[in-house]
């Protein structure tokens, strides 16, 4: 028994290191869940025609910060008002619900703010992504969800990074994971390295900003939980196939390990030695 996991580890870091097994679950996902793809990219499109109709044009700024919600008034609340408090003010938050039902009247009063409803809830994650970057108009663009929220200077630091080197796309700072209770799990800090992210998921992106252009968006597809690679892995390494990006190792994103997220299911423990191994125990 022992003998025949030794030769199965063996064979899954040999395929690790000349595909990467992310790549491999994504081609085959990509074979199995095209139709339901297809039907979420024509939902999308008429979801951005009729928010624009009734909204009006993209809201613009330099950096337009995306916040896809479900159902989270409360860390909706907060994760807005992070925004807002930014030390960096030239922005729009567009915050789009997946069809969930959104009391803006709970939210934060402020101009740069712009809401949209989804007409159903679509349970896709890039989707929602997508809809809120084609409401907005801005030379870069940054992502949160609604249980996370940044440090101040969490834009500035970033876009500092960016407009200082010409040749990078795009940047990510570290996330300082916390659980339920308020207490800190870890700080998730790794360099980029491409071959690594074909088999590790240390990208997230409540910490990364980029410059606006077409390869900055989401998949389709519908990934229920369970399903991997999920949406951030997918658009980060296929962005990052043609565009430099660069880690900032200063925790500016406070990260909910949340277990009643909609989108993702947490298990602490596994994901806690998973990142310890993949940060070399010293992140």
């Amino acid at each position: 028994m022992g003998m025949a996991r030794s030769v199965s580890r063996m064979a899954k870091d040999a395929l690790n290191r000349g595909i990467g097994w992310q790549v491999i679950f994504e081609w085959r996902n990509k074979v199995l869940k095209w139709p339901g793809t297809l039907r979420m990219r024509r939902f999308e499109h008429r979801e951005v025609r009729r928010l624009l109709s009734v909204g009006g044009p993209p809201s613009s700024a330099t950096v337009a910060v995306v916040i896809p919600t479900y159902r989270r008034p409360d860390g909706l609340a907060a994760a807005i008002r992070s925004v807002l408090d930014q030390t960096w003010t030239d922005l729009v938050v567009v915050v789009v619900d997946d069809g969930g039902g959104l009391d803006t009247a709970a939210l934060p009063e402020d101009p740069r703010l712009r809401t949209a409803s989804l007409s159903e809830n679509s349970h896709v994650l890039g989707l929602v992504r997508n809809v809120g970057m084609r409401l907005s108009a801005s030379r870069y663009v940054a992502f949160l969800d609604d249980d996370n929220v940044w440090e101040p200077k969490h834009l500035e630091l970033s876009i500092g990074a960016l407009s200082g080197d010409r040749k990078l796309s795009g940047v990510y700072t570290a996330l300082r994971r916390v659980l339920p209770d308020g207490s800190e799990l870890d700080v998730l800090s790794v360099p980029f390295d491409r071959k690594r992210a074909s088999w590790d998921s240390f990208l997230d992106c409540n910490a990364f900003v980029a410059h606006r252009s077409r390869a900055l968006m989401f998949s389709r597809m519908p990934r229920p939980i369970g399903l991997l690679p999920r949406e951030d892995w997918e658009m980060l390494y296929r962005y990052t196939r043609r565009h430099r990006v660069r880690h900032i190792p200063t925790p500016t994103v406070r990260y909910l390990v949340n277990p009643s997220s909609f989108y993702t299911q947490w298990d602490k423990d596994k994901d806690k030695d998973q990142d310890k191994q993949l940060a070399g125990e010293g992140t």
